[in-house]
């Protein structure tokens, strides 16, 4: 058979099993496994099992090892552990607070305080589920019970929790700097401009939605006791520390991401001792959360990485991009069609699964094209950013419905959605328009 036959039978048994929530690590794995084992099998003609054997062990083998050996893929346990702590122990939810406390008079201030919340939450823990799932318990019936739109109050979580996907550390970024052998510092650098440019598009749409209907967000008030502010702005300094000294120390040269992963850690285990925040039994939890956290993630990537090198033995990537090539299509075609590829794998797969699944393909194709793969991982992670939140799956939108009391309807929550997402793809158009927002603090740091 034809390698390049094989190739696309792989890939679409590969894309099968992943609708059909087959766990990527072994849909990817397993169908790569299985299709290198009949290239080798059938190379010569014949079916000859024997001789394929040994290389298909050896490939497979091959590609795990070398992914477990990576020097950066050590900092993903290092940050996972520095969010389960820093949740544990109220550091992520006290950004929320104070930014309530700041903003509780303006019309949609505690809608904005959410963003800013789940910003900060999930920046610092590099999960946007874990944020919905945890702010969303927080926030939601709070502003539920302050009178708030269910849409408004619903919609600000699901899509504030998507700023932790560009807003270093990012476990998405990390894995597209191993996968395009990209320097995750710089990686971490890029994503800072467009995350706070999304922050301000929220907070943009909420004060629209606040300004055309005023009873869907009625103003908190009651008065604050003295001091409040002064004392709500004094406990977040945990939270700035560590995002200090993981783009401070970055940016300023002071050590790389892995090493910046290990001090942040370090700092945060020590804070939260030090304000007596974190006891024994949540130490031993954040473990556990880590080693569960990383491994489903290592799993992952290893099962990509056989992938990855399924789809270099069957040419399917310079395939692809001669064929682009021959069409001769422009390059603003080519990045309309990578959004509505990623539109379309976000209604039905998770971030994670579409990055790994699509990079293979789509990293030959854009470098064919000069263009920079720094700011292509900002467009790609923008977009996976949006299919957190993208119908009919939205994995933001269903944590939240699930997590909530009293309970608001899918429907409610997507409706209220679609504002933002309208703002999203305005952001996504600025970052693809004007490079230089994700290029300005990367290159400077150069």
């Amino acid at each position: 058979m034809d390698p390049l036959i094989l190739g696309l039978v792989g890939f679409a048994c590969a894309l099968l099993l992943l609708v059909l929530r087959v766990p990527i690590a072994f849909s990817l794995a397993g169908v790569s496994s299985v299709f290198i084992f009949l290239f080798f099998a059938m190379r010569h003609g014949g079916f000859d099992i024997a001789s394929a054997v040994a290389p298909t062990l050896s490939m497979v083998s091959s590609n795990t090892f070398d992914l477990v050996h990576s020097y950066d893929l050590s900092m993903i346990p290092l940050f996972v552990l520095l969010g389960h702590i820093a949740y544990h122990t109220g550091i992520t939810t006290d950004i929320y607070h104070a930014a309530r406390v700041w903003l509780k008079r303006l019309p949609g201030g505690v809608a904005m305080a959410s963003v800013f919340g789940c910003g900060g939450f999930s920046a610092i823990t590099g999960s946007s589920i874990a944020c919905a799932s945890a702010m969303g318990k927080i926030c939601v019936p709070e502003m539920l019970r302050m009178g708030y739109d269910k849409r408004l109050a619903t919609s600000t979580v699901a899509v504030g929790g998507t700023l932790g996907s560009l807003i270093p550390p990012s476990v998405l970024f990390i894995v597209y700097g191993i996968f395009t052998e990209m320097s995750v510092s710089r990686l971490f650098l890029a994503g800072v401009l467009p995350g706070l440019l999304s922050l301000v598009g929220f907070l943009v749409v909420i004060y629209l939605w606040v300004k055309r209907h005023p009873e869907a967000a009625p103003v908190d008030d009651s008065l604050l006791a003295k001091g409040d502010r002064r004392k709500a702005a004094i406990r977040c300094w945990p939270a700035l520390l560590l995002f200090t000294i993981i783009i401070g120390g970055i940016y300023g040269g002071l050590f790389t991401a892995t090493e910046a992963a290990a001090i942040s850690a370090f700092s945060v285990v020590l804070i939260g001792t030090v304000q007596k925040r974190l006891n024994w039994q949540q130490f031993v939890l954040s473990i556990k959360e880590t080693c569960t956290q990383t491994t489903s993630i290592f799993f992952i990537a290893a099962g990509a990485k056989i992938f990855v090198g399924f789809v270099a033995l069957t040419g399917m990537a310079p395939a692809l991009v001669e064929l682009v090539e021959s069409a001769d299509v422009s390059l603003w075609l080519l990045l309309v069609m990578i959004a509505g590829i990623y539109f379309l794998l976000g209604m039905f797969l998770d971030p994670l699964g579409i990055m790994v699944l699509t990079l293979p393909f789509l990293i030959p194709m854009v470098e064919g094209y000069g263009l920079d793969l720094i700011w292509f991982g900002v467009v790609v992670i923008k977009l996976l950013e949006i299919s957190l939140i993208t119908p009919p799956v939205g994995l933001n939108v269903f944590v939240i419905a699930s997590v909530i009391k009293p309970s608001v309807a899918v429907y409610d929550i997507f409706m209220g959605v679609a504002r933002f997402l309208i703002m999203d793809i305005l952001v996504l158009i600025a970052i693809i328009a004007f490079p230089i927002l994700s290029l300005l603090l990367p290159n400077a740091m150069m």
